[in-house]
């Protein structure tokens, strides 16, 4: 949780609500003048970094339809059935549908494969560090708003940095995971202020449809417990997002949500922190420059729960300075993989050291580093004795994780299993615990039979986390959008070309921008 007492002024360059004012009714404020220009303008980083993170966020979508997943196509069929003249559309279609049904059936499949953006909530400058996650997964929310808007790409990518600012800003302020309940709240907060502002809500209104989506509906982490995961898991935050959505259009129309509800006794934030009459935090939301949220943001570099992150980093590392691991691959006698809470409680659940499901095994530590392990063995097989690749970038890019990595045949790929077999995964104490979540503190340790060990230190700042210096993330991610795209879409790279150009897209660009064929794929076994 947040430490910090005291909210610094508002700034030329941010906006202080403090805990002792209407919260609400502030980000409703802020909404409508960061999308009318009033206030704002942000640095050319901010602008690319948003750029990059929806465009990954488009091709993991676009790939799940094309695998047939079965949420994100279930939702896709549902939207058909609202037909609008002037609506939003969906993944593949220049059709209008209600706007709702277009975000639901998009942010599903933006989430579908747990691969896009994430964030842990941390900014120590300002004592805000309840390391709250979140995911890139609300994008569909501020195209669909510039469409029916009649909009261009610079008003929606605009948008979409005012969604990320909202939501995690927020998640550095109170961690919902504390209390249980799933993490998607902040985003459907921010998915209200957003869409209103962006089609033109007061701030009243928009304070009002706060107010409904915290009143009505908060989900639980429910969502994520049980032995084998379900499609809720992936659906999470869509789902909230079309509740938010919903709840902003009935303000608009001039239905009355509870106002000021981050001061209300009996929301769920004051029933969870304990107040004299104050909302639990103070929120700072930046307008101009580069500091933004979506700077700390991290990228996934392929399919990966990212708190396994660290662990992958660690692996190839460790076999990119050390190829005896991989030329003696039978001598491997023990894996131990050392990291913090929460990703030992997460993706060390004993229940998932047996994945069945693909949302299991994407939630499974051992899974996901016994898979990637056999995929160096295999490759290096093929070539032979010495390094694989030149570099650790190529390490990353050749052997990504990809859906066919989750399919029903991976999952029982009995390599993988005989490598699961010997991986102990440990939770490191305290020590591990404070990094986070500044890092993602990792250790991995591979000894050999003959006794030898290999050791890969803390891992802190993996390739894709915000802080790693190291990796060259644009190509890597290069890599990534070539290999999900051109599992969709044989146009995937002009697919790609017109996404990465997206604040020069004019109005009429934005309302075709998802007219493109999304090839459907029968080889992948979900």
């Amino acid at each position: 949780m947040s430490t910090s007492t005291a909210t610094p002024p508002s700034t030329a360059t941010s906006v202080s609500l403090p805990r002792n004012t209407n919260q609400a009714l502030g980000i409703g404020q802020f909404a409508v003048d960061f999308m009318s220009g009033t206030i704002g303008k942000p640095g050319s980083k901010v602008v690319d970094r948003t750029i990059m993170f929806h465009t990954d966020a488009v091709l993991c979508g676009i790939s799940a339809i094309a695998l047939g997943t079965n949420a994100p196509t279930l939702l896709r069929r549902e939207a058909a059935e609202y037909p609008r003249a002037k609506g939003a559309t969906v993944f593949g279609s220049k059709d209008g549908v209600a706007a709702e049904k277009a975000i639901v059936a998009n942010s599903s499949a933006v989430r579908e494969w747990d691969s896009n953006g994430t964030n842990f909530g941390y900014r120590p400058e300002l004592g805000h560090t309840a390391g709250e996650f979140g995911h890139n997964d609300f994008y569909p929310v501020a195209v669909a708003a510039a469409q029916l808007a009649g909009k261009d790409g610079a008003y929606a990518l605009r948008g979409m940095i005012l969604l990320d600012e909202i939501r995690g800003r927020l998640a550095e302020v109170f961690s919902l995971k504390t209390y249980k309940i799933d993490h998607v709240v902040h985003g459907a907060i921010a998915s209200a202020a957003t869409y209103g502002a962006m089609l033109g809500a007061t701030p009243e209104q928009i304070e009002s449809a706060i107010g409904m989506v915290v009143a009505h509906y908060i989900p639980w982490r429910a969502i994520r417990a049980g032995k084998q995961l379900s499609d809720s898991k992936g659906a999470s935050a869509a789902i909230s997002t079309e509740v938010a959505v919903l709840s902003m259009q009935r303000s608009m129309r001039g239905f009355m949500g509870p106002r000021d509800i981050f001061r209300n006794p009996e929301s769920m934030f004051r029933q969870f922190m304990k107040t004299q009459g104050d909302s639990p935090f103070d929120l700072v939301l930046s307008h101009s420059g580069d500091d933004f949220a979506v700077m700390g943001m991290h990228f996934k570099l392929g399919l990966y729960e990212h708190q396994s992150a660290g662990a992958l980093q660690g692996l190839l590392t460790l076999v990119e300075q050390n190829p005896t691991i991989l030329e003696q691959s039978d001598a491997i006698q023990s894996i131990k993989i050392v990291a913090y809470e929460p990703a030992f409680g997460i993706i060390g659940d004993p229940a998932k050291r047996d994945p069945k499901t693909r949302q299991s095994a994407d939630h499974s530590m051992v899974y996901i580093v016994s898979t990637l392990l056999r995929k160096a063995i295999e490759a290096a097989k093929k070539k032979g004795s010495g390094k694989l690749f030149a570099s650790n970038d190529e390490y990353w890019k050749t052997l990504m994780l990809s859906p066919y990595d989750y399919d029903a045949s991976a999952i029982k790929n009995e390599a993988t299993r005989a490598i699961m077999a010997k991986i102990d995964f440990a939770h490191g104490g305290a020590e591990y615990d404070r990094r986070y979540p500044d890092g993602i503190p990792t250790s991995i340790v591979i000894t050999m039979k003959d006794g030898k060990s290999y050791d890969s230190g803390l891992v802190m700042y993996p390739a894709g986390h915000a802080r790693n210096t190291t990796a060259n993330l644009k190509d890597i991610l290069a890599s990534k959008n070539r290999l999900l795209g051109a599992l969709a879409t044989k146009d995937f790279a002009a697919v790609i070309d017109r996404l990465n150009r997206l604040p020069s897209l004019s109005a009429a660009e934005i309302s075709s921008l998802h007219d493109f064929a999304i090839e459907s794929r029968s080889d992948f076994k979900d």
